[in-house]
Order: C-alpha cells, then structure tokens, then sequence
C-alpha cells in the first residue's frame, strides 16, 4: 500500500493554494491523475524516481512536455506548500521540460463563422460568448466572471486572472454587440449563466459539425489565440498585445510576432543602408 496521499495533501491546502474556478477544477484533475500514477507503480517516496515515473507514464500516454510541465507545476506548488508545513524533509528536483515552440493554430474567418453558427445553433448564448472571447483575447474563466458593473465607457475590467493582475480592455463592436445580445438574460454578468463544463460540450458538437473534429487544437483556448493573431497581423506592437492579453511575461507574447507583416521591415532597411554605403565606397575607391 502506497505512503503517498496527493489527494488528502491536495484536499488540506487546496483551497489555501487556488482560488475557486475552473483553474482549480484543472489541478484538481492533474493531482488526482498523478496520484494514480503513484499508486500503479507502489512509490512511497517523494524523489527523483517519483517524477521520472510520473514523466514516463505521461509521455507513454501521449502527453507533450508542455502538458506534462503544467502537471509536475501543480504538483510541485502542492509539494512546497506540504514541505513548509512539516509534512516532508525535502523536495525532488524538479526540472521543466524543454518544449516546442510548435505553431501555433488559429481560425480564419470562414472557419470562425462556420463554427460560431454551429454553436448558436445548439445554444446563442454559447455564440455570444464565442464572439465576445475572439473579439477581447479573454480566456473562458475571465468571461465567465465578468458582472455588468465591470462594464462601462466601452471596456471590460477583468479582475481574476490568471496572472492574478487586473486588467481592464476597450470593446470592439463585435464585443459590444455580443454583450448588448446577453442584456437581460442574467442581472450578475454577461455569461454567468453560462457553465464551463456545457460550453466545453457544446464546443466539440459545433467543432463535429464544422468539420473540425479531427484537429485537437481547436479547442476554446483558440479563441486567444486568433485575436493575438489578428492583432499581429495588423501591425499591433507585441508590447501592447502583452497588455491586450495580460501575459504575465513578454516571452508569452513573442510566440507571435513572426506574424507581424511589418515589424522587422526596419532591419532590411538597415541592411540596405549598409549595403548602399559600402557600395558607395567601393565606387570612390575604384575611381581613385
């Protein structure tokens, strides 16, 4: 019989560690997951050989280093925060695993209508929410906790965030038009009627019947991804695409400025320069 009780470790500090949401409910998932990876291989240590087998068993299962590297980050907040407490000597080593910076997937606008009527097919407030996340870079759990009082003058104030800083961004007219559709519907918020869970189900119907069900990238999280994209794409700095998305680091944020059509034009121009100067001077040498 295993030693190790990730699950009564998460079920003592759990609510000290993580605020309720849908980030919560994530790790939740990922220790439970990891606690039955320690019960399959009988470990009754927390070591080195605890996380090698955890990788292990996650890569053979077809998780990528990314997904494994959010795993073993709840897994070691959990560990710190029982290790401060008393419960252990001293933690493994844990290393974060290098990842691809594969490319990165967003819609067009023929498969973004394509997808959004499928779901206000199913539910329109299922669409709304769809246009308002694509139109905002909003993640899910950000919308979701939005009240009225959060809106005004054309803005949005998102107060949780994954970055735990508030951020408060202007509203297109998409947007605009997605919220003024949910007046009335609720008197808290736009979308808190809207459960994660049934907007997650109707997604993969609506993904089946655009005929995007054999593409694992296009999940909701896409949605910020194509308004990163789009703000890219039309010449936004990537600094001010940090602050449009609350990206905690600039490094987040560089994953799409090789989609900026201008951006690096300055550099071919520098190069010209030099190349005209030095050609200049090798005309002057010959005459001479």
């Amino acid at each position: 019989m295993t030693k190790l009780d990730l699950i009564g470790i998460w079920k003592s500090y759990a609510d000290v560690l993580w605020e309720s949401g849908q980030h919560k409910e994530t790790c939740k998932g990922y220790i439970f997951e990891i606690q039955d990876i320690v019960e399959s291989h009988g470990l009754d240590r927390f070591d080195n050989r605890l996380l090698d087998a955890i990788t292990s068993t996650l890569r053979a299962k077809g998780n990528r280093n990314s997904t494994i590297n959010r795993k073993m980050a709840s897994l070691s907040k959990l560990l710190r925060k029982h290790q401060r407490n008393g419960g252990i000597d001293r933690l493994p080593d844990f290393t974060k695993l290098p990842e691809k910076n594969g490319r990165i997937r967003f819609l067009s606008w023929d498969e973004e209508a394509f997808l959004f009527a499928c779901l206000g097919a199913i539910d329109a407030n299922y669409e709304a929410l769809a246009k308002f996340l694509v139109s905002t870079g909003a993640r899910v759990g950000e919308a979701l906790q939005l009240t009225w009082a959060d809106i005004s003058d054309g803005r949005a104030t998102f107060w949780e965030t994954k970055a735990n800083t508030p951020r408060t961004v202007p509203l297109t007219q998409s947007a605009m038009d997605a919220l003024q559709r949910q007046r009335g519907k609720s008197p808290t918020g736009p979308f808190t009627m809207v459960r994660y869970a049934n907007f997650r189900n109707a997604w993969l119907r609506a993904k089946a019947r655009a005929g995007l069900q054999k593409d694992p990238q296009v999940v909701p999280h896409i949605l910020r991804h194509t308004c990163a994209s789009r703000l890219a794409q039309n010449g936004v700095d990537i600094k001010r695409i940090q602050e449009f998305l609350g990206h905690k680091t600039l490094a987040m944020t560089l994953r799409y400025a090789h989609l900026a059509p201008r951006h690096l034009d300055v550099c071919a121009e520098a190069l010209n320069a030099f190349e005209a100067r030095q050609s200049g001077a090798e005309r002057r040498v010959a005459h001479h």
